[in-house]
């Protein structure tokens, strides 16, 4: 019956132990779902506003006889019609001159995207140092930039860094894409998890239930034995009191 017993208390902790790993799972699978959820609602956002641009830049894109397309970047402070040379100088001096105190500021446009500059501040071996930043946002309120941002030093190369950041926005598109398929692929599974219920409850209970049987039946065979012990110990003790008090 004890090996029986010591049987029954090993079976239990181990179900008892996987029930709990199971809760953890489960618990642990709600937040995700959760996660996964505000995940999927900020991807799903982010896709549309980066459609609404790619779109937006399609019907505005102007294209040369040759098939190349216009790069007609307008900056503040020059001629709507100042040549490349002009725009990459102006950038250029931007680049070196700008003090946005980690703001955005706008500097011009291009197809209706607004052209924007940032101040970044970091400090290296004790020297502030100082980078402007160059992006390009549109409608959706998303910045994009080209090179990180960064100006070529080149006039003409300066002047394509937006229409470049723009050109990217397809590879955007298709991350976002990509991004929203994975999670909508692991959400039915995780969800799966937190509906779940641990198949093994009913077998938990039968286990605890013949242990009991096994501790009922121990605790039985164990009584008569102390109950026979107590009788003949208390007949020696009357058979030895009168011999004392005799003694005496």
């Amino acid at each position: 019956d004890l090996l029986d017993k010591a049987k029954l208390e090993k079976q239990i902790a181990g179900l008892e132990s996987e029930k709990q790993a199971f809760n953890r799972s489960k618990s642990s699978a709600k937040f995700k779902v959760q996660d996964y959820t505000e995940m999927l609602q900020s991807t799903q956002s982010r896709l549309n506003r980066m459609s609404t641009d790619w779109e937006n830049l399609q019907q505005r894109l102007q294209k040369r006889s040759d098939g190349t397309i216009e790069n007609p970047v307008l900056l503040d402070g020059l001629p709507p019609n100042a040549n490349p040379k002009q725009i990459g100088a102006k950038l250029n001096e931007i680049a070196d001159k700008a003090r946005t105190a980690g703001q955005y500021e706008e500097i011009g446009s291009l197809y209706g995207f607004t052209l924007l500059v940032k101040t970044e501040m970091s400090e290296k071996e004790g020297s502030d140092i100082r980078v402007n930043r160059f992006l390009v946002q549109g409608e959706g309120n998303i910045k994009y930039t080209y090179n990180n941002g960064l100006m070529a030093k080149d006039s003409e190369s300066a002047t394509m860094n937006f229409l470049r950041a723009l050109e990217k926005l397809p590879g955007f598109v298709k991350q976002e894409q990509e991004k929203i398929a994975e999670i909508q692929k692991d959400l039915p599974i995780l969800q799966e998890v937190v509906n779940g219920t641990w198949s093994k409850e009913s077998r938990l209970s039968e286990l605890k239930t013949e242990l009991a049987a096994v501790e009922r039946k121990i605790q039985l065979s164990i009584e008569p034995v102390k109950q026979g012990e107590a009788v003949p110990e208390q007949v020696e003790k009357q058979k030895e009191a009168p011999k004392v008090q005799e003694s005496i």
